[in-house]
């Protein structure tokens, strides 16, 4: 109970926890704080085998909170060719969907809040935080950026150059299997799992990701700015440096909030005027995506090994990665 920012756990008659669904966001904390491994989600590991056992065309794409999730020595290489091990014809990752995320949201701010018809503008990548403000904010709703989450626009150009192709998510979040489920994304994102579900893959499956061959082409180019979309503040930045690039006479005011508490806080006070002319960044995990709930490691060692895989990457933001012309036909 004490885990959820939301209140959505209480307890019945007879002192037994439960979940109100009317409240609850899917964020997953309550998941990983029980003490007793009492509460799971839906997996698909089961739907997904037989899809790899059957050779379906499917391919990965991977949250940047990957970095050193299965061994510190993994690296991008081994990682893709444990995939492939699978049976995955192809490994993406999800930070170049940030990437178009990030200049979607920089257009949305400069057009609506630079010019007074929305007070303030919300980030869209964490299901969990915009589903929050949806329930209990109703009011504030329009608010919410109409940028689709890195997840859905990776998944989206994905299955616009390779039709007929199914897509799997592989990341820390819980709250993506309940984003995979709406209508409008189904149709795009056809299995999700964590990185622990992932683990529990290998394993039964005997590949020790540590010591594979390296495949020299690694995943993908994505900008620095687009991997950082997984720590907490990463979001804000990314966009304020593309609205610095295309717009740099638009001043950009930035809050945000980590945790469901915090995140409700912060929409209390954007509600009473307090941030009117502000981005607003949103995570409902503690830290952000490192810490979702299906991470394998401490939250303070994904950030920074995100942080160096992010330092890596050729171009620092979202405007000088080739994705960046694939934005019109993402949004159609």
């Amino acid at each position: 109970k004490a885990a959820c920012g939301i209140g959505a756990i209480t307890s019945d008659h007879v002192g037994r926890a439960v979940i109100d669904n009317e409240k609850c966001v899917s964020c997953g904390q309550c998941m990983v704080s029980c003490p007793f491994g009492a509460i799971s989600d839906k997996s698909q590991i089961f739907q997904l085998s037989h899809a790899l056992r059957d050779g379906d065309k499917i391919i990965a794409i991977v949250a940047p909170a990957y970095i050193s999730q299965f061994g510190d020595d993994v690296t991008p290489g081994k990682f893709k060719t444990a995939l492939q091990v699978l049976g995955f014809s192809d490994v993406h990752e999800v930070a170049f969907g940030a990437d178009v995320g990030a200049i979607s949201e920089a257009h949305h701010y400069a057009k609506e809040v630079a010019t007074g018809n929305l007070p303030f503008l919300l980030t869209s990548c964490c299901p969990s935080w915009s589903m929050m403000a949806k329930k209990l904010f109703p009011e504030q709703a329009n608010c919410i950026s109409m940028a689709l989450t890195p997840m859905t626009l990776t998944a989206r150009l994905v299955k616009h150059h390779q039709p007929g192709a199914k897509v799997a998510f592989i990341g820390p979040c819980a709250a993506k299997k309940l984003e995979a489920m709406r209508s409008d994304v189904r149709s795009e994102v056809d299995f999700v799992l964590t990185f622990e579900e992932m683990a529990g893959i290998f394993a039964a499956r005997h590949i020790d990701v540590e010591n594979l061959k390296e495949d020299p082409h690694g995943i993908n180019d994505a900008s620095s700015d687009g991997r950082n979309f997984a720590v907490s503040g990463g979001v804000a930045k990314a966009v304020v440096n593309v609205i610095n690039e295309k717009h740099p006479d638009r001043e950009i005011k930035v809050a945000n909030a980590e945790g469901l508490r915090d995140c409700r806080k912060l929409l209390m006070a954007a509600k009473a005027g307090k941030y009117n002319g502000y981005l607003l960044e949103g995570m409902a995990c503690p830290g952000g995506c490192v810490a979702g709930a299906g991470t394998m490691q401490s939250i303070k060692k994904s950030a920074a090994v995100v942080g160096m895989y992010a330092k890596q990457a050729e171009h620092q933001t979202a405007t000088g990665t080739h994705h960046v012309a694939e934005l019109d036909k993402l949004v159609d």
